[in-house]
């Protein structure tokens, strides 16, 4: 008796999908195209990205690069169907990691990974991505796609990025000594940013809300869309304010572990700073989450930016100076504290968060 012969198997029936593929990346070529900056034309589809230091304007120029995702933040722009803005999460997570380093950051490359490609969510993101490149001043010039179903559930995905930044030699950041008496500055967050997701969500089960739900916090957004707030990217204020004057000596970017793991960062071990957690106006998204999670200060203080996305520590006489250039460059800073002599803690608070 013949066993009947068995039918061939294609790459489409183990679950991907190569012509979805290719399709999305007809789609997103204008979106990448709008990135095009000196030293990169942002076309896509060869096996490398280039990029032209000289044609940038750099003339003896130190790299600076940075990789980041954005968490499980993108659980909920998969669970609310809202994927057009976790994009430009992924981009200012990297840049911001770059610019504070004082480099510019040039050019940007992606990766998507997900168990079922669905082009039009695919588009979304890259159209974040784009967005946030275009903000940030960098070029998309590279990027990755990959379908894998049996790794990731039917309609998860996970993005990664990564930047490329150049600065002059000799000007790149922390710089000099940062002495007692130096300035502390505050930029403002946009809200939670990319950072402590996990708790976010995890509060949010407490709450029993649906991402569909009118967001307590924020008047006329839904749950979903008010936590998917993008996170700020500074670049090109900070590049602004570092160019109009030479008082900027350290830059923090407050992501995972808050202040009191990212400030210490860009210190030398004879100072510390003193936080004046009074001066700091939290979005009332922290409150929110604060009072339904049962969130301490001291945990808030470490998980989130609690409404200081980046520190800037200025020289003291020319603090002012600093604050004048980063108002002009469209920013707000506050002024959250200064440098002291260490003796204990790198973080010293004072005050308390109006939560």
């Amino acid at each position: 008796m013949q066993t009947p012969e068995k039918p061939g198997l294609t790459y489409a029936d183990a679950g991907v999908d190569i012509d979805a593929g290719n399709s999305m990346v007809e789609k997103i070529k204008p979106l990448v195209r709008s990135t095009r900056r000196r030293g990169a034309d942002a076309e896509i589809g060869g096996f490398g990205g280039l990029f032209d230091l000289k044609a940038a304007g750099f003339t003896d120029p130190i790299l600076v690069a940075a990789n980041d995702g954005v968490g499980t933040k993108v659980k909920i722009a998969i669970e609310s169907g809202i994927h057009d803005t976790v994009g430009i999460d992924l981009v200012a997570m990297c840049v911001n990691d770059l610019v504070v380093q004082g480099a510019e950051p040039l050019f940007f490359l992606d990766y998507y990974a997900t168990g079922k490609l669905d082009p039009e969510a695919g588009v979304a993101i890259v159209k974040g991505i784009a967005a946030g490149c275009v903000d940030a001043g960098c070029a998309l010039i590279g990027g990755e796609t990959a379908e894998m179903p049996g790794l990731y559930a039917h309609n998860d995905y996970d993005l990664a990025g990564f930047a490329v930044g150049a600065a002059e030699r000799g000007r790149l950041l922390p710089k000099g000594e940062l002495k007692p008496g130096d300035v502390v500055f505050g930029l403002p967050s946009s809200g939670v940013h990319s950072n402590g997701f996990s708790l976010v969500r995890r509060i949010v089960e407490r709450t029993g809300l649906a991402w569909d739900a009118p967001a307590p916090f924020a008047p006329g957004k839904t749950l979903a869309q008010a936590l998917l707030t993008p996170t700020r990217i500074y670049v090109k204020g900070l590049l602004a304010a570092l160019k109009a004057t030479d008082g900027v000596l350290a830059l923090a970017h407050i992501t995972g572990g808050g202040f009191p793991d990212n400030i210490p960062r860009v210190l030398p071990d004879s100072v510390a700073v003193r936080l004046d957690l009074d001066a700091i106006d939290p979005p009332p998204v922290f409150g929110w989450l604060a009072r339904e999670g049962g969130v301490v200060e001291k945990e808030m203080l470490r998980t989130f930016n609690c409404g200081i996305g980046m520190i800037v520590v200025a020289q003291a006489s020319k603090a002012g100076e600093v604050e004048t250039a980063l108002r002009n460059a469209g920013e707000k800073p506050v002024r959250v504290g200064q440098i002291i002599t260490r003796d204990g803690e790198a973080v010293v608070t004072t005050g308390k968060l109006k939560l």
